[in-house]
């Protein structure tokens, strides 16, 4: 595998002041804060959108939170138009909320039969609902704006394939968000909202230290190779990789671009090993 040199971030002007709205579950540990590195050699995906759209000007609102429950993510929208405006000119600070970034994930193990009821349900609500809950507080707001907005959902390769873990729910769920994406996409098209998802492939954030915890009896050596030589490419994605296309699918260069997803997995999916 060739020396790789870390991207440096591509500008977006238009990005520049607009109110970025960042969430993740503080269950999956994956939002934009993250631990474990506090240097920012490796960074989570959150946490590399949050800079990565930091860098190009913008305002993030970031939250760390319980997003499953529709009284918290309504609080933490009303606390970002609060933040950033007055009760007398709401109408214009709505109209610069216009980019969301939902980046939530929970991984367990287990097939259809073995799974629990409880399992199932707590993916789902980690996975699925907290995007549905904030699209449904955010989507009004974008779509009474002059300028509309853009949302970027984060999925998985396993909502794509089979990627070799029995992980039935997580696949389910992730599936589900890619395609809430397309079908909100083409409903909100001539109300001026875009709405995207980037599918990253396996990944080296810090988070990999608890999946080796799981998965590989704390391995951590071992199960980051292991996963390297699983991608095409030869290594994992970083959390730089992702931010870099979602700073894409938030900015006008993507203007003609809704209900479509890239996939940020290094050639996993085009593979038959």
């Amino acid at each position: 595998m060739a020396n790789q040199t870390e991207p440096q971030f591509a500008t977006y002007p238009d990005l520049k002041d607009k109110i970025v709205f960042s969430h993740a579950s503080s269950a999956s540990g994956t939002g934009i804060g993250q631990s474990g590195d506090p240097v920012l050699t490796i960074w989570g995906n959150g946490a590399a959108i949050a800079r990565f759209m930091a860098y190009q000007g913008a305002k993030v609102f970031g939250c760390d939170t319980d997003v499953t429950r529709d009284a918290d993510v309504k609080r933490a929208v009303d606390e970002c138009i609060a933040k950033y405006g007055r009760v007398d000119v709401l109408a214009k600070l709505i109209t610069v909320v216009t980019h969301v970034h939902s980046n939530v994930g929970r991984s367990e193990p287990g097939d259809t039969a073995t799974m629990s009821e409880q399992t199932w349900d707590a993916q789902i609500d980690i996975n699925l609902k907290s995007a549905y809950l904030t699209c449904h507080h955010i989507l009004p707001l974008m779509s009474s704006q002059p300028r509309g907005g853009s949302v970027v959902n984060i999925s998985s390769i396993a909502g794509l394939r089979y990627i070799g873990k029995p992980q039935v729910a997580y696949s389910a769920t992730k599936a589900g968000v890619i395609q809430l994406t397309k079908a909100t996409a083409v409903i909100y098209a001539d109300k001026g909202v875009r709405l995207n998802v980037v599918v990253p492939g396996l990944m080296h954030t810090p988070l990999v230290t608890v999946l080796a915890e799981k998965y590989a009896g704390g391995d951590l050596e071992g199960f980051v190779g292991r996963r390297n030589q699983a991608v095409p490419l030869g290594r994992m994605a970083g959390g730089k990789d992702v931010a870099m296309a979602v700073g894409f699918l938030a900015s006008s260069q993507s203007r003609y671009i809704t209900g479509q997803k890239i996939v940020v997995d290094g050639g996993i999916t085009s593979a038959t090993r």
